[in-house]
C-alpha cells in the first residue's frame, strides 16, 4: 500500500492511506488527523485542519452538534445535504454546490442526507484569521460548466473574490473541471500552502500521478512562490484549497 510519495514539494497521499472510519450510516476518510484517527505527520496543512471525504447513507446524517472558531466548507459531490442550525438557517445543497459556515463564537448545526441515494461530499475546516465573531451560514450553486478548463473561486476570505462565498480566513477554495488532456495552472504564493483532491478522474501535477480522491499537499518556497501544472489524464473534477 502506498502511503506517501514526495516529489519536489508535491506530497501525494493515496486514498488507501487515509484515515478510515465506517460507522454504517457514515463511511469517512480523513486526509488529516480527526476523531479517532491520529497521525502526527498529518495534523493539518497551513491553516487547513480537516478534509474529510464522507459517504452518508440515505435518510441519515449528523444530529445537532456544536462548533466554534472554525470555517467549515462543504463541497457536495453527489446527492445533497440538508442543513439546519441554531441561527435559524435551513437549506439543501446539491451536487456541485457549496455551503460555508463561520462558527465564530459558537453555533449548533445538523446535516442530514434526506435523499434516496447516498450523498458524497468533502468537508473542509480552515482556521479563521481571528477568533470569535458572529456565526454565519451561506450556500451557493456553482455550475460545473462555468468552471470547465479553469479554476473558479468557490469560497474566499479576500474582498476581491466578490462572486465567492465568504469565509473569515486568508484562504480560497477553488474548483475546476477538466477534460482528458486539458491542463490548468495554479500559482502558489510565497510561504503559502495548497491541498488538492480530484473528486473524480485521474490527474498529474507536474508529472506526478494522482488517482481520484488522492490528496496532494503542495508547498512553496519562502521566497518566489511556485506555479504547478495540473493535467487531466481522464475527465476530472478538482477541488483545491490555498491557505496561509
Amino acid at each position: 500500500m502506498s502511503t506517501q510519495i514526495q516529489s519536489a514539494g508535491i506530497d501525494r497521499r493515496s486514498f488507501d492511506s487515509l484515515g478510515h472510519a465506517n460507522h454504517g450510516w457514515l463511511d469517512a476518510r480523513h486526509h488529516f488527523s480527526f476523531a479517532s484517527y491520529y497521525d502526527p505527520a498529518r495534523m493539518g496543512w497551513g491553516a487547513i485542519r480537516v478534509w474529510n471525504d464522507d459517504v452518508i447513507a440515505p435518510n441519515a446524517g449528523f444530529p445537532p452538534h456544536p462548533h466554534a472558531d472554525m470555517e467549515i466548507i462543504t463541497y457536495v459531490r453527489t446527492g445533497a445535504i440538508t442543513h439546519q442550525d441554531s441561527m435559524g438557517n435551513a437549506g439543501r445543497t446539491a451536487a456541485g454546490d457549496v455551503q460555508v459556515m463561520s462558527a465564530g463564537t459558537g453555533v449548533r448545526h445538523a446535516e442530514y442526507n434526506l435523499e434516496a441515494e447516498p450523498t458524497t461530499l468533502f468537508q473542509i475546516w480552515i482556521e479563521p484569521r481571528s477568533r470569535g465573531g458572529q456565526p454565519s451560514w451561506g450556500a451557493k450553486p456553482f455550475p460545473k460548466g462555468e468552471r470547465s478548463g479553469k479554476f473558479v473561486t468557490l469560497a474566499s476570505g479576500f474582498e476581491e473574490d466578490r462572486d465567492a462565498l465568504r469565509i473569515r480566513a486568508d484562504a480560497r477554495v477553488l474548483g475546476a473541471t477538466l477534460r482528458a488532456g486539458e491542463s490548468v495552472e495554479h500559482r502558489l504564493g510565497e510561504g503559502r500552502h495548497a491541498y488538492l483532491v480530484p473528486a473524480t478522474g485521474r490527474i498529474e501535477i507536474d508529472g506526478v500521478p494522482f488517482a481520484a480522491r488522492d490528496g496532494a499537499a503542495l508547498s512553496a518556497q519562502e521566497t518566489g512562490g511556485r506555479t504547478v501544472t495540473i493535467t487531466a489524464v481522464e475527465d476530472a473534477e478538482i477541488v483545491l484549497v490555498d491557505s496561509e
